[in-house]
């Protein structure tokens, strides 16, 4: 199906939720995508950090075809072999006791959220139930998950609101501290503001967060949905900061492609949800649990971190040193493959112009270009993007002074 009538068939039936760039991708290998017509791209947008692996990892394709083969769906009533092991990798090699697995990020902070009720329910009682929120925060889409985000935009046509949270300013200590009240259950956070802006907690400020929670027995909840699985340079956000939360939330990298979500705790924590108290029909399905055991594979080799910690170094001074060179560029903040460029000029046009040139990036906001792309870019490819994002850049300011 050609293109133009793809996007009209697509315009006849999907619900208009979504705002697309036209043109249709229908296969990946490596970094790059390709389009109906045939035309690459370089992709720095990832699924919005989702393939970490890229397109067509052999690792990852080879477990899912086996799974698939063997067995894609049993529901939570028994045991899977695949969901246990991804469990104990997770445990493993983080600072939780248990895991919850659902399909995706909303779905994990959902649980993350019941789970701190629950929690300070079972130990306080009915009144301690409010959980404190950043501004500018983004957890999901659900009606629990869009109250918790701190975003006017995101939750306008949704009112009334789910009651018992509270928002305060990202990396504000003072500010958080005057919001906690007899009522406050947990803090929830993104160690870097991947959809607000790609805005980065200081160290002191997480590390005093955590003591404010140890002090005050508050569960601090940090999402990770778009900072885990190696997207930092390490496999999870809270390891470079040296914080350790009570709660964790996962999705997007962790499988590769393929919808899986994780909430993770410790086992005082996870001790609040018992038999019924919480469920998932697709949760921690073998075809998913396959796939991020793959992932966690390949990331556990250390190969594809030690190349998005190099990458991500050369992504953030490069995207330094054009702002360095162009006054269009107001501000360059991130870790790792998460990097967040703000500019002076309207980003959907750089959106365009960088599709036109073959490179896949996107924008948080009017002004906030994100790059996240897989964990597998290379150098010649950040190259390429420097190169292209120059190029636009020298143009708007020629177009601006001619005016």
């Amino acid at each position: 199906m050609p293109t133009e009538e793809l996007k009209e068939s697509a315009e006849q039936y999907l619900m208009g939720t979504y705002t697309r760039q036209p043109i249709s991708i229908v296969r990946g290998r490596g970094t790059k995508v390709y389009d109906l017509e045939g035309r690459e791209y370089v992709d720095f947008v990832g699924g919005i950090a989702v393939n970490i692996l890229g397109y067509g990892h052999p690792d990852l394709v080879l477990a899912i075809q086996k799974q698939a083969a063997q067995l894609l769906h049993t529901s939570n009533l028994y045991y899977t072999e695949p969901q246990v092991k991804l469990a104990q990798m997770l445990v493993d090699h983080s600072f939780a006791d248990k895991v919850f697995f659902c399909n995706s990020g909303a779905e994990a902070n959902e649980a993350a959220i019941k789970l701190a009720r629950r929690y300070s329910h079972d130990k306080y009682g009915a009144g301690r139930f409010e959980i404190i929120t950043m501004k500018q925060s983004f957890h999901g889409r659900t009606m629990a998950t869009l109250t918790a985000t701190g975003q006017e935009k995101i939750q306008k046509g949704y009112e009334p609101l789910l009651p018992g949270f509270s928002y305060v300013s990202f990396n504000h200590l003072s500010e958080l501290e005057e919001a906690v009240t007899e009522k406050t259950a947990a803090i929830m956070l993104e160690p870097i503001q991947g959809e607000g802006g790609v805005h980065v907690a200081s160290r002191d400020y997480l590390k005093a967060v955590r003591d404010l929670c140890t002090q005050k027995d508050i569960l601090l909840i940090f999402d990770e949905v778009q900072t885990g699985m190696g997207r930092t340079g390490t496999l999870f956000a809270y390891e470079q900061f040296g914080v350790q939360p009570d709660v964790m939330t996962l999705a997007k990298g962790l499988g590769g492609g393929v919808p899986i979500g994780a909430c993770l705790a410790t086992m005082s924590a996870a001790a609040a949800f018992g038999p019924g108290s919480h469920a998932s029909t697709f949760g921690g399905n073998p075809l998913a649990c396959a796939a991020a055991l793959a992932v966690f594979r390949v990331l556990l080799d250390g190969r594809v971190l030690d190349q998005a910690r190099r990458m991500g170094e050369y992504l953030s001074k490069g995207l330094s040193e054009c702002k360095d060179c162009h006054h269009l560029v107001r501000d360059v903040r991130g870790l790792g493959l998460l990097q967040g460029m703000e500019i002076e000029i309207d980003t959907k046009a750089v959106v365009s112009d960088c599709l036109k040139r073959g490179i896949l990036i996107n924008a948080t906001g009017d002004h906030v270009l994100r790059f996240v792309p897989p964990l597998i870019i290379s150098q010649p490819e950040v190259d390429r993007l420097l190169d292209v994002l120059s190029q636009i850049f020298d143009r708007h300011a020629a177009q601006a002074v001619a005016h």
